[in-house]
């Protein structure tokens, strides 16, 4: 964590009015690009790291699996920290430890500092940068418009995958995998300025109510106490409801099927059928592109439709994309009609499930309880990267692995219809 140097400047207005809202956004915006690129570049890293080390994929993608987890078994407790010691403070600390630790593994040269480095220490730091992030943003920035906001903030997983995926694999071709993370270290260490400088803790602090307020934000003191006590008393109130279990469940087959499956094996499964690495990467570019799209359009209808249905269809299609991938014939035509139905739904599923929180534990809760929903999340991208690399190592190709988690995802169209929401109540201040 950072010292308390760090700590707010005097309050100080800033320009724009209520509309410095969108400044605030588009920071964390590219925080939230550059922890989503971190995450995917193991991605890109697990064949040039098997030539350079001859490490076999089982242990790559193990160390992957660990640095999943943890980005979202942080989640509920960085949502606590932020509470405790502010936003701004938290996301500093966030992106110091992600820019040194992927920095430092430059000079790596066995598996367990692969695993410290991109498993352990960014998984933590990347943790703090993620979704609940962008939902503790929403909540204390906006009173109208959190569906599109929220899905606009959770596109930034898409473009950091548009826009890394395939410069970075074009650096694996031109020079091994040191420049690589090397430029991941820097993006990372690129935006602490820009955090310090531009994100106050809340409108309160610069004389701004949140966008779309009517009146003066009340805003709840700091918490006080211990933030991993708030993490875990949250869960053990949160566990006592359906809508958790329903949103969990939902969600850890979200990950099992995105960033855990597609997002860390995509890459080495079309290389099983000849398939160059900078082209695969590109395949996962086109679905950031589609998803950057997908994703804020599904945060435009959470606002104005029953968000149940909107997670009964794109986990639908997700679950039939995948059935289909391992019987097309990998060409360009069959690779691409994937990637566009896929990227479409990537992650829209966010500004749903980021909808039936609040309603469900309320603005101040929500980003805590959402957490560990995220961690969910990332509990199935965990297992899938595990899982698919054993697979791969065992039987010699992904196919059961792909056809596993398209029924899964058809699992969760089902039960995203048996949530039961509360009705939404008129929000009259800034979390």
């Amino acid at each position: 964590m950072p010292s308390p140097a760090l700590q707010e400047a005097p309050v100080r207005r800033r320009p724009f009015g209520q509309n410095y809202a969108f400044v605030v956004v588009a920071v964390i915006f590219l925080a939230l690009l550059a922890s989503a690129g971190l995450r995917a570049t193991p991605g890109v890293l697990m064949l040039p790291l098997q030539s350079a080390f001859g490490w076999d994929v089982g242990v790559i993608s193990s160390s992957a699996a660990v640095g999943i987890f943890l980005y979202g078994l942080a989640g509920p407790f960085a949502a606590a920290v932020m509470q405790r010691f502010g936003i701004r403070r938290t996301v500093l600390g966030a992106l110091v430890l992600m820019s040194v630790s992927t920095g430092m593994s430059y000079f790596m040269t066995a598996p367990w500092q692969l695993f410290m480095s991109w498993g352990l220490l960014s998984g933590i730091g990347s943790g703090a940068v993620a979704n609940v992030l962008g939902a503790t943003i929403v909540n204390r920035w906006f009173t109208t418009n959190r569906g599109l906001v929220m899905g606009l903030l959770t596109a930034s997983t898409a473009t950091g995958t548009l826009i890394f995926m395939p410069g970075l694999a074009a650096l694996v071709a031109w020079g091994g995998w040191k420049p690589v993370v090397l430029t991941v270290a820097a993006c990372c260490a690129a935006l602490i300025p820009l955090v310090y400088v531009l994100v106050p803790e809340r409108p309160a602090s610069v004389g701004l109510r949140s966008f779309g307020s009517a009146h003066d934000d009340q805003p709840a003191p700091p918490a006080a106490g211990n933030p991993f006590v708030a993490a875990i008393s949250n869960l053990v109130r949160a566990v006592k409801t359906r809508a958790f279990w329903f949103l969990f469940a939902t969600f850890f087959i979200c990950g099992f099927t995105t960033n855990g499956l597609v997002g860390t094996h995509l890459i080495a499964f079309c290389g099983d059928h000849g398939i160059v690495e900078v082209q695969a990467a590109s395949l996962l570019a086109l679905m950031g592109f589609f998803d950057l799209f997908g994703t804020t359009l599904s945060g435009w209808l959470t606002d104005r439709f029953d968000p149940r249905k909107l997670l009964f269809f794109y986990y639908g299609l997700r679950g039939l994309s995948l059935i289909y991938l391992p019987y097309s014939d990998f060409s360009l035509v069959s690779l691409s009609v994937f990637a566009v139905f896929y990227g479409l739904d990537w992650i829209a599923t966010v500004p749903p499930t980021v909808r039936i929180a609040n309603e469900a534990f309320g603005d101040k809760n929500a980003p805590l309880v959402f957490g560990w929903v995220v961690a969910g999340h990332q509990l199935g991208a965990a297992c899938a990267a595990f899982f698919a690399g054993f697979m791969r190592s065992s039987q010699g190709d992904y196919l059961q692995a792909f056809m596993i988690a398209g029924l899964t995802g058809i699992i969760a169209a089902v039960l995203s219809l048996l949530i039961t929401r509360r009705p939404a109540q008129p929000v009259l201040a800034a979390a």
